[in-house]
């Protein structure tokens, strides 16, 4: 769980959706400004970019994508905002102790973090590139940087399984 002290007002509708066990959420903004006691911005009223699903600069952004959800509609004529857990489909090969990973997992990886592909390459130590490479499938990681991919899995308790070439939905 992250430390919720840096969302500000937005700390309330990071516990309602955390709290939910529901995939798609809908709210309109009176939902929401009970949820965060508080008022939305006059510019959450007026236009879409409130909305988007920012990685840096948005306190708002920061509250549901933390929670693990991302912004798929807005509707401003309703007032309505419809939140969705993104959901990856990936496979994890286990060749002995460790785990072979391929595109879609170092993407599910990436968005489970909630990082860029510029934030995954610094905590792993390689460009953005790479990053990049691996999630379009022109090259697989390294074993050692598989092995570094399975322990900050592991860490972020991002769920893979024991079997070999398992699908797994990422939620």
């Amino acid at each position: 769980m992250m430390d919720t002290r840096r969302l500000s007002k937005y700390d309330g509708l990071y516990r309602y959706l955390v709290g939910s066990d529901a995939d798609q959420i809908r709210l309109d903004f009176d939902e929401i400004e009970r949820i965060i006691r508080g008022k939305l911005p006059r510019s959450a009223r007026r236009g879409v970019a409130f909305w988007s699903n920012r990685k840096r600069g948005a306190v708002q952004a920061a509250a549901w994508m933390a929670a693990g959800f991302r912004v798929t509609s807005i509707d401003l004529t309703s007032r309505t905002i419809t939140f969705e857990r993104p959901r990856f489909q990936y496979s994890l090969i286990k060749e002995g102790d460790s785990y072979r990973w391929g595109s879609e997992s170092v993407r599910a990886l990436r968005e489970h973090l909630g990082v860029s592909q510029a934030d995954m390459a610094r905590l792993l130590g390689v460009r953005q590139q790479t990053v990049s490479e691996w999630e379009s499938g022109v090259y697989e990681p390294t074993r050692a940087r598989s092995n570094h991919l399975t322990l900050v899995a592991e860490r972020a308790e991002f769920p893979f399984g024991e079997g070999p070439d398992e699908d797994r939905q990422n939620p």
